[in-house]
C-alpha cells in the first residue's frame, strides 16, 4: 500500500481465502454461510469501506504502520465469521447465532492464527477490535491494552456501520435483516414494516455512535476520496443520507405500497419467495 511501502499482507491474504470459503461452501468441516443479510457483499463492503477509511485516518495525522493496517484488514474480513457453522452443527441459516456470532467469530480466529501465519500475540488486540462491532455493548466496557487500538476498533466498527448503512440496496435488504432477526428471535420486530419504520430512528442512533464513542472516524472518508479522486466528499455518508430520505419517502405512503418501492436487485421477490417457503415448510 502506498501509505505502507513493503507492507507484508500475506497474512490478510490467507485470512482473505479462508473466509470466501467459508461463504462458499468450500472450508472444510463448515457449511456454507447461508445468512442473506451478513452474506460476502456485506463483508466485502467492510472490508472495502475499512480500506478507504484508514488511508483517511492516515492523512488526518494518525499514521498507522504496516501492523496496524494489516489488524484493521484481518479484523474487518473477520468481523462476522462467527455465522459459521460446523458441518456437525449446521441447522438454519447460521442467524440464530446473531447475539453470539461476535465470540464465535472471536473463537473461529484463534483456532486459526497459527494456520494463516499471524503472529499469536495478534489474538488480543483482534479479539478487542472485533468485538468493537458489538452494537450491543460500549467500547468503555472494554479494556484495550493500548489506545491505538481502541483507534483501530473504532475504524473497523465504523466501516462495519457506514459500509452497510451506504450500500444502494440498503434498504431492501433491511427485509433480509428481519428474517435474520425472526430466525434468531431477535429485536421485536413485529414484521418488515416495523423494521423499516424505525430505521430511522436507528440511523439516528448510529449516528450518534459514530460521532460518539467512534470519534467522529468516519468523516476521515473524505480526505480518503480528495487524495485519490481530487473530490473533497463523503460519498459513503453522501449515500446513507440518500438512502434514508428515500425511506421517509417510503413510509409516508400506506404499508400496502412499501414494497413496491423497493426496486433493487429482485431482493422484494426473493424475501417474498424465502418468506412463502419458510410459510409452507
Amino acid at each position: 500500500m502506498d501509505i505502507s511501502p513493503g507492507i507484508d499482507l500475506t497474512g490478510v491474504r490467507n485470512v482473505f481465502d479462508d473466509v470466501l470459503r467459508l461463504f462458499d461452501g468450500t472450508y472444510p468441516g463448515y457449511d456454507r454461510i447461508q445468512t442473506p443479510y451478513h452474506d460476502l457483499r456485506h463483508t466485502l463492503d467492510v472490508f472495502m469501506c475499512a480500506v478507504r477509511l484508514l488511508h483517511g485516518v492516515h492523512l488526518s495525522g494518525k499514521q498507522l504502520g504496516g501492523e496496524e493496517i494489516a489488524l484493521i484488514l484481518a479484523s474487518a474480513l473477520l468481523h462476522d465469521a462467527g455465522y459459521a457453522q460446523q458441518s456437525a452443527e449446521a441447522e438454519g441459516s447460521g442467524a440464530q447465532h446473531t447475539r453470539t456470532h461476535i465470540l464465535r467469530g472471536i473463537s473461529f480466529m484463534e483456532k486459526n492464527l497459527g494456520k494463516w501465519h499471524l503472529p499469536p500475540a495478534w489474538d488480543v488486540p483482534l479479539a478487542l477490535i472485533i468485538r468493537c462491532t458489538d452494537m450491543g455493548h460500549h467500547l468503555s466496557h472494554l479494556s484495550f491494552p493500548h489506545p491505538r487500538i481502541k483507534l483501530l476498533g473504532q475504524i473497523v466498527a465504523s466501516a462495519d456501520l457506514v459500509g452497510q448503512m451506504a450500500d444502494r440496496a440498503y434498504l431492501e435488504k433491511l427485509l433480509f435483516l428481519y428474517l435474520e432477526f425472526k430466525e434468531a428471535d431477535f429485536g421485536n420486530y413485529q414484521n418488515t414494516h416495523d423494521l423499516l419504520k424505525k430505521t430511522r430512528s436507528f440511523y439516528e442512533l448510529i449516528l450518534a455512535t459514530l460521532d460518539g464513542e467512534l470519534g467522529g472516524i468516519y468523516h476521515c472518508l473524505s480526505r480518503h476520496f480528495k487524495a485519490t479522486l481530487g473530490i473533497d466528499r463523503n460519498f459513503y455518508f453522501e449515500s446513507i443520507e440518500r438512502n434514508i430520505g428515500y425511506l421517509d419517502r417510503v413510509i409516508t405512503l400506506n404499508e400496502d405500497e412499501w414494497l413496491s418501492m423497493l426496486k433493487r436487485h429482485g431482493i422484494v421477490q426473493t424475501f417474498q419467495q424465502i418468506s412463502s417457503n419458510s410459510a409452507t415448510s
